[in-house]
């Protein structure tokens, strides 16, 4: 019979003292692996939030444009921002948008103002109700105050008969910083005298927040239009501007200066002094109204409802990347002859190769072609830049700025229209910057789907980890009795 053969004292002592090496061993690094962490997340902890926090939000609700470090790059004075809140009930949006302002210039520094702590801070600033989460930009006597409300903005859907809300934050911060700083703010003067309309009030709202003062002249009361003027503006006239006006716009031009037009079809067709500035320059103006035949370039079954294509340019360049379209309604054709002279002519939105248009102009009784109907493509807008660095930008219709345009667009025709008055003033770099928009959009699954994904989620997974990890354990067990 053969005997059982024990392991040796020795063996054992031996084998213990190697468990127990190895037991320190792990020990060890197990504590300055642990330490490691430690450290690196004090060192991670104490990096501002621009560098330990990524923004994967679809519509980039955590970052900031390109449009803001310029503005705040080239400051050179302090700037201070106040933020009106109480304890515990800090916005983590605003938050994480503030922490990136101050990280992004030794000149702006973030001040919260408790009203428990001081009730009449803002009273200073502002004779508005002030709600949590507002803020005060401040730089020497100048600031600006900017409401809860004008950072979360709502606003109608004209679809769904329901509120939208966006986060404007950014744009009314960089906005507001932008005007505490400047000394001298951009002047437009907007021609009246002739039955113009009073700029669109999303419009309007856009030109008040790029920080550009508005004012209003007749040039039937001047010898000529004031030095201060960065930029004229014609709106929507109803009947034409005078030989002396005309001359005198032409003039400016000619000098340097910059004009912006919005003139669409009139009804008695009687314009030829204003249509006179373009002709000047190897443009001419169609008679009617431009229609469209080509279903891809118009809207809401209204072939007058233009969607023209945009060739890139300063002006355009910002909505063809982002895939905005704008729309141009009740439009007059325009042709460029080429007879420029010195001038350069570029045609910034144009219409098919389909379009065509309407010499009956407002009493049009068809949209199909007739007889005496003057055929296209043609230009709806255009820009044209003189040898004296004057320049125009010219949209050949009343009515594209327009509130309800402009939100059928979905924004489009508004930023054009900034866009172009932007290039105009050369303040490209505080072009309004768009909200974002807060609706998130929800992923729907039938009851079915929903019933299989609970079902492998919740049984599935875990009996297929559990089954794993019952044979990894036996075969290790295995191992041991075969090593044994």
């Amino acid at each position: 019979m053969n005997k059982l053969k024990l392991p040796r004292i020795s063996d054992r002592t031996q084998s213990s003292r190697i468990a127990l090496r190895g037991g320190s061993y792990s020990l060890l690094i197990t504590v300055i692996v642990l330490a490691l962490l430690i450290v690196v997340n004090v060192f991670a902890a104490a990096l501002p939030a621009a560098l330990t926090k990524y923004d994967i939000s679809s519509t980039k609700l955590y970052s900031i444009t390109s449009n803001t470090k310029v503005v705040v790059n080239a400051l050179e004075q302090d700037v201070t921002i106040y933020w009106i809140v109480q304890s515990g009930e800090e916005d983590d949006v605003i938050e994480n948008l503030l922490s990136k302002y101050e990280s992004l210039s030794d000149h702006i520094e973030v001040v919260k103002k408790n009203p428990d702590v001081f009730p009449t801070f803002a009273e200073q600033y502002t004779d508005e109700n002030v709600l949590n989460n507002s803020l005060v930009v401040e730089c020497g006597e100048r600031s600006r105050f900017i409401s809860y409300n004008d950072i979360y903005v709502q606003e109608a859907d004209i679809y769904s008969y329901s509120y939208t809300t966006s986060f404007d934050g950014e744009g009314a911060i960089t906005s507001a910083i932008d005007y505490v700083v400047s000394e001298e703010l951009p002047q437009l003067y907007v021609l009246e005298g002739h039955g113009e309309s009073e700029l669109p009030a999303s419009f309007s709202e856009q030109i008040e927040k790029d920080n550009i003062e508005v004012n209003t002249l007749s040039l039937l009361t001047v010898d000529s239009i004031p030095e201060e003027a960065d930029c004229m503006m014609i709106y929507a006239p109803t009947s034409d501007i005078s030989e002396e006006e005309k001359n005198m716009l032409a003039d400016y031009v000619a000098e340097g200066g910059k004009l912006l037009v919005a003139a669409g079809p009139v009804q008695d067709d009687g314009m030829e002094n204003l249509y006179g500035l373009l002709a000047d320059y190897g443009v001419e103006t169609v008679e009617g109204i431009v229609v469209e035949e080509d279903r891809q370039h118009y809207a809401f079954q209204a072939p007058y409802v233009l969607i023209p294509d945009m060739t890139s340019d300063e002006i355009t360049d910002s909505l063809i990347e982002e895939n905005y379209y704008p729309i141009m309604p009740i439009s007059q054709g325009l042709t460029v002859t080429g007879a420029s002279g010195s001038a350069t002519v570029t045609e910034l939105l144009t219409t098919s190769a389909a379009s065509f248009s309407k010499t009956a102009g407002y009493d049009i009784s068809t949209y199909d072609r007739e007889e005496g109907d003057v055929d296209g493509p043609f230009a709806v807008a255009v820009s044209i830049e003189t040898e004296n660095e004057g320049k125009i930008v010219w949209f050949s219709s009343s009515g594209f700025l327009e509130d309800m345009y402009n939100a059928y667009s979905s924004g489009a025709n508004a930023d054009l229209g900034m866009n172009a008055l932007s290039s105009l003033i050369g303040e490209s770099e505080a072009m309004a910057i768009r909200s974002k928009s807060l609706n998130y959009n929800y992923l729907t699954i039938s009851e079915s789907a929903a019933t299989v994904l609970k079902t492998v989620m919740i049984g599935v997974f875990p009996l297929v980890y559990l089954g794993i990890g019952i044979f990894v354990s036996l075969g290790r067990r295995r191992m041991q009795h075969e090593t044994v």
